[in-house]
């Protein structure tokens, strides 16, 4: 399952690299936010090819011409005081260009992404109907991305929810689990000194309560592994701010390849 975390997901490429060179084929592909896309695009060809094809949308530029957008309707649409900065348009081209399947079961891999509904206040899993849309709502991050409606509902990031959905795996009867969390959960957390570090914080202690609780309750038949990062990034590092910004992805990548290879050889002694 890979868990949400803006642009730290480039780690999850990593980690998707290593689980396939050591020749571990998931049955289910779970995703949150960044990591519902990261997800799609590795569950429709879950091979190395798939895992290269990954990387080259996070070191090509790709993520970042999705956020592009002309300078004046930017500044149109924060004069108006809409609900986000930037609009799903770009972000809904690139996947509609690099994801082969409409449908989720369509997908050469069961796949589930999980979304925040404004109306019910509660989690809504994808694992049926059209693709995109599930993986626009389950990134809609709050402030950068507006909603998205879905059959007459609207729907935030899932990270709001469940953003480490080891829960699901757990209820879909996975007997293994590997958890691709983007790295804040490795490093401890601490007082905010400015504004927007209040938010970071916040938003941690909910995220990472819920996992520690999953954690803490999962049935012992069932294998977890966390994988590590390979990074020592704070998770208020003010790099998370600068989300368009994919130019430490590589190092990222390479980073958790390793780091994912060394725990995965050290698990098979």
């Amino acid at each position: 399952m890979l868990g949400g975390g803006g642009k730290w997901g480039a780690v999850q490429v990593g980690m998707l690299a290593a689980l396939v060179d050591a020749g571990r084929v998931p049955d289910l592909v779970v995703g949150c936010s960044i990591g519902a896309i990261n997800g799609a695009l590795f569950a429709q060809e879950p091979t190395a090819d798939g895992v290269a094809a990954l990387r080259q949308l996070w070191v090509g530029g790709h993520a970042q011409a999705a956020l592009e957008r002309p300078a004046t309707q930017w500044l149109r649409d924060v004069a108006r005081f809409g609900p986000a900065i930037h609009h799903h348009d770009g972000l809904r081209r690139l996947l509609e260009q690099h994801l082969r399947a409409e449908a989720i079961e369509d997908l050469a891999c069961p796949f589930a992404c999980v979304a925040a509904s404004i109306e019910r206040a509660d989690a809504r899993w994808f694992d049926r109907g059209p693709l995109v849309p599930a993986l626009l709502a389950s990134s809609a991050i709050p402030g950068l991305l507006p909603p998205v409606e879905i059959d007459g509902e609207h729907f935030m990031d899932g990270g709001l929810v469940d953003s480490i959905p080891l829960g699901r795996a757990i209820a879909a009867g996975a007997p293994e689990v590997f958890v691709l969390q983007v790295g804040r959960i490795e490093q401890p957390l601490r007082p905010p000194r400015r504004l927007h570090d209040a938010a970071i914080v916040a938003f941690e202690i909910a995220r990472r309560h819920r996992f520690q609780e999953t954690m803490a309750q999962a049935p012992d038949s069932v294998r977890v592994h966390v994988l590590p990062s390979g990074h020592t990034l704070a998770p208020d590092d003010p790099r998370q701010l600068r989300w368009r910004d994919a130019g430490d992805a590589p190092d990222l990548i390479d980073g958790a390849r390793r780091a994912t290879a060394e725990y995965l050889e050290a698990i098979d002694r």
